[in-house]
């Protein structure tokens, strides 16, 4: 039985014409680490809000574990603390006056649970999230990744089938951040427990997520696995989005050489628009037979202790490049920058990515 499924659903805000989530068709199952994923205002803190039931959708269905929470044409609506679900905010939403401990078991005596039953849940989220050490102390002498963990040891202690996460790691610095991504791939391993979770940041789902629902203007793009998704884009939004640097974008009908290269590589008929993945462009004066390759100057070499970024220009445009190794050029260079045909993202007109078979067609 699936975790989460919604069915069409939709919510446009009073006063709006457009919908924040335009009808939307997604199942979670039990177990998913699901990443949604896009730009500010793509609809995913709604839909996460929509699945919580803190927003009541304006068209569609919700069944969480096979019973329905939403349902419009019905006008069945679950409250959201009757729907079993864990939330962890942006946000900590700790007590201030309240320990360690005593966040933690917030929730549980909220429920009633039993002291005894109580403890056991409390004592194992804090050995789980390591802050057993830190049970006694009040949230304002934690680091914000201590009162990070705090947050979600609260939210374990109640044992929800479902944890809904939404962007938990936004207010994190870098090596918190990636320390807390470790973190939650080792609660999902051990656990078992099916998230939801919400960023706009691509590393983070790729890293974390089982699967990846990357979304846009309201609607999904693409639902994949993270190499999938990064590999496979579905169109030409998911392939510029998923990228740092981002993708390199050749346009047909543009200026400069590699528009010109474009126009006349045999590989791209029927495509309008090629993508070359940073990490797959190489600087030879000798490109691969069948390669995409376009003249260019190296404009500059920038080193970013553990790899090397190369800009250059064909005379319009950047054309950047990646490489783990001390690149063979120096600024000022006139050489090739070239990727191989099978390495070239191609695109129609409508920003559809096409497959071999339709650009052989």
């Amino acid at each position: 039985m699936s975790a989460i499924r919604l069915e069409q659903v939709a919510k446009t805000y009073q006063g709006s014409d457009t919908r924040s989530v335009d009808r939307l068709d997604l199942t979670v199952e039990e177990g998913d680490f699901l990443c949604l994923l896009g730009p500010s205002g793509c609809g995913k803190s709604t839909t996460l809000r929509l699945i919580a039931g803190l927003e009541r959708p304006t068209e569609g269905r919700i069944d969480i574990g096979g019973a329905s929470v939403d349902d419009v044409p019905r006008g069945i609506h679950v409250a959201a603390e009757r729907r079993g679900l864990g939330f962890v905010f942006q946000s900590y939403a700790l007590w201030p006056h309240l320990t360690v401990r005593e966040n933690v078991e917030f929730g549980l005596t909220m429920q009633k649970i039993r002291s005894r039953e109580r403890r056991v849940r409390v004592d194992h989220a804090l050995e789980t999230l390591a802050i057993a050490p830190y049970a006694d102390r009040y949230p304002g002498d934690l680091s914000g990744g201590q009162q990070q963990r705090v947050a979600i040891a609260r939210t374990l202690a109640a044992r929800p089938a479902v944890m809904l996460l939404d962007e938990p790691l936004s207010n994190l610095d870098a090596r918190l951040r990636l320390e807390m991504r470790a973190e939650f791939q080792r609660i999902h391993r051990e656990t078992g427990t099916t998230m939801v979770f919400v960023t706009h940041d691509q590393w983070e789902a790729m890293t974390l997520a089982t699967r990846i629902v990357v979304m846009n203007e309201g609607r999904v793009q693409q639902i994949g696995s993270p190499l999938d998704v990064y590999s496979q884009p579905a169109n030409r939004f998911v392939a510029e989005f998923m990228g740092s640097p981002p993708l390199n974008v050749v346009e047909r009908s543009g200026v400069g050489r590699a528009a010109q290269a474009l126009a006349e590589w045999r590989g791209a008929d029927g495509a309008v628009t090629a993508g070359l993945r940073p990490e797959a462009v190489q600087f030879t004066d000798l490109p691969s037979a069948g390669a995409f390759s376009v003249p260019v100057t190296i404009e500059a070499l920038l080193p970013t202790g553990g790899s090397w970024i190369v800009e250059a220009s064909d005379g319009a445009r950047r054309i950047f490049g990646t490489s783990t190794t001390i690149p063979n050029v120096r600024e000022g260079d006139r050489t090739n920058a070239w990727a191989p045909a099978r390495d070239v993202l191609l695109f129609a007109e409508d920003g559809s990515r096409l497959t071999e078979s339709l650009v052989a067609a």
